[in-house]
């Protein structure tokens, strides 16, 4: 459910850091909405589908860069998580 924000996160998002992260206790995770990371835009096609985009990419947090784009690590936390469709 949390994206861990490591101090080396923190300062790759930059001027973003405090829109998009939030400190629970004294550890710092990406801030969440309807159950996925704010900086994750979802679209859904016509044909129903949801197609998922990081709006960070480039700074995106070391927990987001370990799970590389369509892997089986990456599909095992999609449906563990319900987010189904492409990431």
């Amino acid at each position: 459910m949390f994206v861990r924000v490591t101090g080396s996160d923190w300062s790759r998002l930059g001027d973003r850091a405090e829109d998009l992260a939030h400190f629970i206790g004294n550890r710092a995770f990406m801030r969440m909405h309807e159950g996925h990371c704010t900086a994750l835009k979802v679209q859904c096609s016509a044909d129903g589908m949801a197609d998922y985009f990081c709006t960070i990419y480039e700074q995106r947090p070391q927990t987001c860069r370990d799970l590389d784009r369509g892997s089986p690590q990456c599909a095992g936390e999609r449906a563990t998580k319900g987010t189904g469709g492409s990431v």
